[in-house]
């Protein structure tokens, strides 16, 4: 049974930085795409990162280009989703997921499994 939790969030002001990790149990990952996504309050859940764990490719949303980045530690099998220069609208619930497809999808029907998520605030 795939088994992933978040860990990492808080408070933070904006312009800081965080690090969400999601740890992953179940299964050898190695095939898997694991992502990242966010859900705030009254909108819908987005697509933050995606990494295909074997190759390493990411993609990344155009609103986190450049501030986040998403990696993985295949000893702890872990996925990292680094934050920097945090904005209070990057305030939300991050769910980690996974999906046993290797591609990147953006589309969170496209995932299998769920975390229960983590949540992020960010104050001005």
């Amino acid at each position: 049974q795939v088994q992933l939790v978040e860990s990492g969030g808080g408070l933070v002001q904006a312009g800081g930085s965080l690090r969400l990790s999601c740890a992953a149990s179940g299964r050898t990952f190695s095939g898997y795409t694991m992502g990242w996504f966010r859900q705030a309050p009254g909108k819908e859940r987005e697509f933050v990162a995606a990494i295909i764990w074997s190759a390493g490719l990411t993609a990344y949303a155009d609103a986190v280009k450049g501030r986040f980045t998403i990696s993985r530690d295949n000893a702890k099998s872990t996925v990292y989703l680094q934050m920097n220069s945090l904005q209070p609208e990057d305030t939300a619930n991050y769910y980690c997921t996974a999906t046993a497809r290797f591609v990147l999808p953006r589309n969170s029907r496209q995932y299998d499994y769920w975390g229960q998520g983590t949540q992020v605030t960010v104050s001005s």
